[in-house]
């Protein structure tokens, strides 16, 4: 027989092992392709050029590289190991390292670039599809072309040649150092051979589950005013960093072994059939494979966590951009107003007018402000406040000696939180006026060109008539009269928007649905970058995990037909399989949410202004395609409790 026929002959014998490891080289071509795409497709010219998201999806792109080539590699990895006896054998039979070397490369030369030129093939069928999605997130008005790009496709080739020559080098390297008995030993070594806690291993079980806890109650304490200065801001974060990861990788690799012997001791060791298959291995399992779940777990969670943060940032764009108008437009000069006004009657459209005159003072804060933050960060006895009369504001009476806060957003409120209660001060140039504060309200009454932030003090035209008379002139705006025009009918404000899109006016203006439509296209290209990256590592380790399971199919066969052949039943069989799998990929699913859940928690207020419904979304998403892979294991047992019997 020649090298050839054996080469072809090897490759159709071995084709029931090689589909998976197929699948996941089509599978990182098509994301890879489709995305580099990205970057030369004339038809994101716009969009490149409106959110300068060429730079973001080119590192992006670096990062697609860094996960498909480890995932690759470790694919490689699972699967010469399990030829390992086949290597074996052509030793035995007289073949040389380097002739077994050769066989393997020209098969695996075959498949992988067979794969590379499907995966290019389908990355170019969908490449529209994913300019589209990128479209319809940024609200770009484009028409998506199917584009073939000559620049992506040399990238993809050149970097999946690069991978490929990495895996050879691998595979040379395995050849190289086993021995003919370790190459029969190799598939059949079991991964946990202890089957006694001891003292230390429970010891570990504890810290880990103590470092996690610590990890998240520093997390919670991050941005309360518990870290007053920068350095301690930056210790806290590292030290989180440092409890969770190491807390991760002692809870797989004692917590939950000593989580499970508490279990086993409370049932006195009598076990069900379903408990021992998935009980009794995922204990030992775990601990063995402890710092591959510590990387898919702190990696899930990141990806869980900064995709919650984008599309948290993305989902409040249009809260974000109301507060930051505080009406559909604003204007600071009557005459911007009159034009633009004048341009919606034209148009037929009816707008509600409302001006507000604003004048900034000097106020001490100090006995309402429960601040810990140093005095030269943020000092609350000389803050510039805009100051608005209470005629200005509907519904609000403030007597002659109260002030009433309002707009003061989630982010300053945790910063600077303020007290239900207490007294102000507001300084003009010449007197200081004592006010006693009453109350904060949410509404945002006037632009963030007045306000930069602050709350605005709403108090009694008497008190507002004495300040205005007394201004300091160095910290007075531009203009102190806020002009708010706010549409009568929502759906005409497109129209609206086009008209003041279309004018120049002297002064600072705004458009709340302007400010929204650049929001979103910043966001939401951030957004499809961190969610393809994020969708990519997710199926990568979730095919890591489910590669696993086929392993531990195979080591455990004879298990199961011992087990039918005392009796048990293969729906015994499979009841526990669905327990270990729920173990497999539940446990590393659970503590990355958990994980994502806490970090997010602990700053999504810098990013926006609604964090339930966009996070809940995200992790339930994930949680579900994730959930795949374990289907697919229980599937793939199945199929080898079929064949133990």
């Amino acid at each position: 027989m020649s090298i050839n026929q054996l080469i072809l002959r090897n490759l159709k014998k071995n084709l029931k092992n090689y589909y998976l490891y197929v699948f996941a080289l089509i599978f990182s071509v098509v994301l890879y392709f489709s995305f580099v795409t990205l970057q030369y497709d004339p038809s994101m010219n716009e969009a490149k050029g409106s959110v300068k998201g060429a730079a973001a999806i080119r590192a992006g792109s670096v990062l697609l590289i860094g996960i498909v080539s480890v995932f690759l590699l470790y694919a490689n990895t699972i699967f010469i190991k399990r030829r390992s006896k086949e290597i074996g054998l052509f030793q035995l039979i007289g073949m040389t390292k380097g002739k077994i070397f050769r066989i393997l490369s020209a098969e695996n030369f075959i498949l992988y670039f067979s794969s590379l030129v499907i995966g290019i093939f389908l990355g170019f069928s969908v490449s529209r599809l994913i300019v589209m999605i990128v479209f319809k997130i940024t609200g770009v008005e484009a028409i998506a072309k199917l584009h073939f790009s000559s620049e992506a496709f040399v990238q993809t080739v050149i970097v999946f040649s690069a991978v490929y020559l990495l895996i050879m080098l691998m595979n040379y390297l395995f050849i190289k150092r086993q021995t003919i008995l370790g190459l029969f030993r190799v598939q059949s070594s079991t991964e946990g051979n202890a089957k006694k806690l001891s003292i230390w291993e429970m010891i570990i079980g504890i810290a880990g589950m103590v470092f996690i806890t610590l990890g998240y109650f520093i997390s919670s304490k991050l941005f309360d005013g518990s870290f007053t200065t920068v350095t301690g801001l930056f210790v806290a974060m590292i030290s989180i960093l440092i409890l969770v990861i190491v807390g991760t990788y002692l809870f797989y690799k004692g917590s939950v072994s000593f989580i499970f012997h508490l279990i086993r001791k409370k049932k006195d060791g009598y076990l069900s059939i379903k408990e021992v298959m998935s009980l009794s291995s995922i204990m030992f399992r775990m601990k063995s494979n402890a710092l591959l779940l510590t990387i898919i777990t702190t990696v899930s969670a990141l990806a869980i966590g900064l995709l919650s943060l984008s599309y948290i940032s993305y989902y409040s764009a249009e809260q974000t951009a109301k507060d930051y108008v505080a009406a559909d437009f604003a204007f600071i000069y009557s005459d911007d107003a009159k034009r633009f006004t004048d341009a919606l009657e034209k148009e037929g459209i009816e707008y509600k007018e409302k001006r507000i005159e604003v004048i900034q003072t000097k106020a001490n804060l100090s006995n309402i402000i429960d601040s810990n933050l140093e005095e030269k960060l943020f000092n609350p006895n000389n803050l510039t406040l805009p100051v608005v009369s209470e005629r200005a504001v509907k519904h609000i009476n403030v007597s002659r000696d109260e002030v009433v806060l309002s707009g003061y957003n989630d982010l300053m409120q945790r910063f600077m939180p303020l007290k239900d209660s207490g007294p102000i001060e507001l300084e003009g140039q010449k007197e200081v006026i004592p006010l006693k504060y009453t109350e904060l309200k949410k509404d945002h009454l006037v632009s963030l060109y007045f306000t930069f932030s602050s709350p605005v003090a709403i108090v009694d035209e008497t008190i507002f008539t004495q300040l205005k008379n007394d201004l300091i002139p160095d910290i007075q705006r531009e203009s102190s009269l806020y002009i708010g025009i706010e549409l009568k009918d929502e759906a005409k404000l497109a129209i609206a928007n086009d008209k003041f899109q279309q004018m120049k006016f002297k002064g600072e203006s705004n458009s709340r649905l302007e400010i929204s439509n650049n929001e979103k296209r910043v966001l939401g290209l951030a957004m499809f970058i961190v969610g393809f990256l994020g969708l990519t590592f997710l199926i990568t380790s979730g095919c890591i995990l489910y590669f696993k399971q086929m392993g531990e199919s195979e080591e455990e066969k004879p298990n199961y037909t011992i087990l039918r052949k005392l009796g048990f039943t293969q729906s015994d069989l499979i009841k526990g399989i669905q327990g270990k799998q729920l173990f497999s990929f539940g446990i590393p699913l659970v503590v990355g949410l958990s994980h994502s859940y806490f970090a997010v928690q602990s700053g999504w207020f810098l990013f926006g202004t609604e964090i339930w419904t966009p996070m809940l979304i995200v992790m339930l998403l994930y949680a579900a395609l994730y959930s795949i892979f374990g289907i697919l294991s229980v599937f793939y047992y199945k199929k080898i409790i079929k064949e133990a019997l």
